[in-house]
């Protein structure tokens, strides 16, 4: 749509206010002509193309973004959100996952150290009091966004050497290829927590948005042999499943 094209849209006083009225108006344009990831003009330019005052842009953005219609990127500007990655719950590194939903997954390794782990993980993990285990924390990206913070424990005794691999690829696969150890079961809990503090930072997101939280214990055979928290983006990651009745 062209600035003309717009200006030929009737925003007016009347029952409906202009925010609403605007904001009808761009979350059309978003479905009909802009692809997802398409930067929306700057509100000067709204102002200029649909004749309102920055407020009114201003209002009707802000009910786009929390209904998840848009999405702001600091420093770079509002763009239309892409649909929320769709997980069914099952078995699979995040690398796998991302690719099975045509995502392009990148990984940044935010920490590793080799130390006893704090006292929950100690119990998840079934470790005597000085065992030790390597701490890996790593922010997950799905094309060029951030998506997750994985923060993972694994027992030394599991994976000895496990920092000197390259920790960017799937460690499910690592564990699997050069340990021997593949994941073939996990118990996992899902939690809401609004972020702040640096997971808001890493992800991007304003303090006090929603995030999914994943505290997992993952299994190969008998061996525990992760303790993992995770914290999704829920503007960028939903999760499904299937319910059954056990009695049918």
């Amino acid at each position: 749509m062209s600035a003309n094209d717009a200006r030929t849209v009737a925003i007016s006083d009347g029952p409906v206010p202009k925010h609403e009225q605007l904001r009808a108006l761009i979350e059309k344009r978003c479905a009909a002509e802009l692809a997802p990831g398409s930067a929306l003009p700057s509100e000067r330019q709204l102002c200029e193309e649909y004749g309102v005052s920055r407020i009114t842009v201003r209002e009707a953005l802000r009910q786009l973004v929390a209904e998840g219609t848009l999405v702001r990127i600091r420093g770079k500007g509002t763009f239309v959100a892409d649909h929320p990655a769709r997980s069914h719950l099952h078995l699979a590194s995040f690398h796998e996952d991302m690719r099975r939903l045509g995502r392009v997954p990148t990984t940044t390794v935010l920490q590793t150290e080799l130390r006893v782990p704090p006292p929950s993980t100690t119990s998840a993990l079934g470790l005597r009091a000085a065992d030790r285990a390597f701490h890996v924390k790593r922010l997950r990206i799905a094309d060029g966004v951030p998506m997750s913070v994985d923060d993972a424990w694994y027992p030394e005794f599991v994976a000895p050497d496990l920092t000197e691999h390259e920790l960017t690829q799937s460690i499910y696969e690592l564990l699997r290829i050069e340990y021997g150890r593949p994941i073939d079961h996990a118990e996992q809990s899902i939690g809401a927590i609004a972020a702040k503090g640096e997971l808001a930072r890493l992800l991007d997101v304003p303090a006090g948005a929603p995030l999914l939280a994943f505290d997992r214990v993952s299994f190969s055979g008998a061996v525990r042999v992760e303790h993992s928290y995770s914290w999704y983006r829920s503007d960028r990651y939903r999760v499904q499943m299937t319910v059954t009745d056990p009695a049918q």
